[in-house]
């Protein structure tokens, strides 16, 4: 059996003068928790799409789980789930309803689906909520039921479009720990995400942008392509602060997250004293500074730049 569940060379998709996906090549091993990451616009949705044979790409190749998901896309689709961004929830059915419906959609023997639709219901915690409507139900709660009716037919893999967009922080933990526990019984996941702090939760990483794959490899050895060094400010003023150093001599890039400015920088000892000369004359003040190491969304930034 291969190692790879998914195997993907030179992967091109274009949309008229707009090429989406531009010669994208990764693979995602059997058992592991695979994550796209970038923003909006990236190619990440396009690229699930033709993964999970919906869509068909302009150029490249694509395996999935030892079949070709180009010449035979219907060959994959018994073997894999595919939660879209937006799921086809039916809000006038109640939760049970819609598991239901999605049993008899894929095929679930009636003999087998009494217990598979427990557990399903007791991992998600959805138990208490069967009879309530899909419409009624919360943003997490959706993307859970959405995942359930997803995992109804007991797919080998699973391919997930941004299931935690919206959702609030709470929800977001609940997800992740549903997929952590479906990960440990062997199931491979790959999921695209915005946020870098869901692209730590995985064990490799592709970075797109622009239809392109920036960088490939774990959380870790990612972080190990920064350019430079950061100096953290915490100062009431960040945006003085970001406008009067983003032009300074030894300074590549000034960003906000929060409360927080990141300064990059070739050296962070050597910067430290001038950035303070540089704001302080200008009424900035900073009530930390200090050298930090990089976060993913820092080296994003610096990877694109």
């Amino acid at each position: 059996m291969p190692d790879d569940a998914i195997s993907v060379a030179d992967l091109k998709k274009t949309f008229g003068m707009c090429r989406a996906v531009d010669g994208v090549s990764f693979s995602v091993r059997r058992g592991e928790v695979f994550g796209l990451v970038g923003p909006d616009g990236a190619g990440k949705t396009t690229t699930l799409r033709m993964l999970a044979g919906v869509l068909y790409p302009s150029s490249g190749s694509i395996t999935v789980l030892g079949q070709n998901a180009v010449t035979d896309p219907e060959s994959i689709k018994p073997l894999v789930g595919y939660m879209p961004q937006t799921f086809g929830l039916y809000g006038s059915l109640t939760v049970m309803e819609n598991l239901n419906f999605y049993a008899d959609l894929y095929g679930v023997p009636p003999g087998v689906r009494p217990e598979r639709i427990h557990r399903l219901l007791s991992f998600s915690r959805l138990e208490p909520f069967t009879n309530r409507l899909a419409q009624n139900l919360s943003g997490g709660m959706k993307q859970k039921l959405a995942l359930a009716a997803t995992l109804i037919s007991q797919p080998e893999l699973i391919l997930l479009d941004e299931p935690t967009t919206g959702v609030d922080p709470v929800s977001r933990r609940d997800f992740w720990a549903i997929l952590y526990n479906l990960n440990v019984e062997g199931m491979t996941i790959l999921v695209s995400t915005p946020y870098m702090d869901e692209a730590d939760r995985c064990s490799r990483l592709g970075f797109m942008f622009n239809g392109k794959v920036i960088a490939l490899d774990t959380p870790e050895r990612i972080r190990g392509l920064m350019h430079g060094e950061i100096l953290e400010l915490v100062t009431p003023h960040e945006r003085r602060a970001r406008k009067l150093l983003v032009d300074m001599p030894g300074v590549i890039n000034v960003g906000i997250f929060g409360d927080r400015v990141h300064v990059v920088v070739q050296n962070a000892r050597a910067m430290t004293g001038p950035i303070l000369e540089r704001l302080a004359p200008e009424g900035v003040q900073v009530e930390q500074i200090r050298q930090i190491p990089p976060g993913l969304e820092d080296v994003f930034i610096s990877l694109i730049r």
